[in-house]
């Protein structure tokens, strides 16, 4: 700035002032400024501008696995909504551990981050309190946090699921079984109680029998499908929990001649492409992000409000494989 001073033959309070348009400077002051600052490349610090508002133009971004294309969609919309923020995002996993989580966590806020969005891992985040105490800005996405009060963007889990086992019922199943993820998982339960809800909704018993929860993978899949094939009443049709049951399902069905209508929860890629093409539930991870980045900059620009959970609507989406008839 000083050099920039130099040239255009002004002080340096006139200089800061063009720079942070600030009124109290003639056209021609301005010009002259501005015409310095291009012949010399001048540009503002912004960290230096931040630093002395209080802030450090970061963020952080806590996932489960970056692995997973739903991460990315999200963490790629929160990133957007950053960089128009004038904000770099600081990105992590915590790979499903609580305790990388924490560890995670606490080292964005050690390098004094301006506000966190987290999928979280565990169920206690007590440990943020004095964060949010001093300034920090939280948004929980996808679960909400565990003991403390904070913003949270959620998906209507259960509606969607119950869109899903309703589209089953119009097709003639009454006997529909359920594989989920653990049922300990936020998103997990909310899917299990949407699909009781259906159930109790069109009149039908809840059958335990009809219900797997695990992690998802081949063992559980092949325990599933074990028992909802035998006995005098089969299961006729299938509702997977999230996009990994799905696959799992559909390698280990590829291999029985049993014909099961199947919708699942989450997309995942080529499902359109199959004979027929797989019905899904479908929820917006780049909406997710986009939401809890924004909710993220209100409170970072000083909105005081109570915390407030947002959920965001799901879609069904059919192509054919919830459209078999009994």
């Amino acid at each position: 700035m000083k050099d920039v001073a130099r040239v255009a033959g002004v002080g340096l309070k006139t200089v800061s002032r063009v720079v942070n348009e600030e009124p109290g400077v003639s056209r021609e002051t301005t010009a002259r400024v501005q015409a310095a600052i291009d012949d010399l490349g001048f540009r503002r610090h912004e960290g230096a501008r931040r630093l002395r508002q209080g802030q450090t133009a970061c963020i952080g971004l806590v996932l489960e696995d970056l692995a997973n294309p739903f991460y990315s969609a999200l963490a790629k919309a929160a990133e957007q909504v950053a960089r128009e923020n004038g904000f770099v995002m600081f990105l992590g996993s915590s790979e499903e551990d609580p305790d990388k989580e924490r560890e995670l966590t606490l080292a964005f806020c050690a390098r004094r981050v301006d506000g966190l969005i987290i999928v979280p891992a565990g169920d206690d985040h007590s440990y943020l309190a004095p964060e949010i105490e001093v300034g920090t800005g939280v948004v929980f996405v996808d679960r909400p946090a565990g003991n403390i009060d904070a913003d949270a963007v959620l998906v209507d889990n259960a509606g969607g699921v119950r869109a899903g086992i309703d589209h089953l019922l119009a097709h003639g199943h009454r006997r529909i079984g359920y594989i989920g993820d653990a049922a300990d998982i936020y998103t997990a339960a909310e899917r299990l109680r949407g699909y009781r809800e259906q159930l109790a909704v069109a009149g039908i018993p809840y059958d335990e029998q009809l219900v797997v929860m695990g992690h998802p993978g081949r063992d559980l899949v092949h325990t599933a499908l074990q028992r909802f094939l035998r006995g005098p009443e089969p299961a006729t049709a299938l509702f997977t929990g999230n996009n990994r049951v799905t696959v799992a399902v559909l390698r280990a069905l590829a291999t029985r001649t049993a014909r099961l209508a199947l919708v699942g929860f989450d997309d995942f890629e080529l499902a359109d492409l199959l004979s027929p093409g797989v019905t899904v539930v479908v929820q917006d991870p780049a909406a997710l992000g986009k939401v809890a980045a924004e909710l993220l900059f209100r409170r970072l620009a000083g909105d005081q409000s109570p915390p407030h959970t947002v959920e965001l609507r799901t879609q069904l989406l059919a192509r054919g494989s919830g459209e078999l008839e009994i």
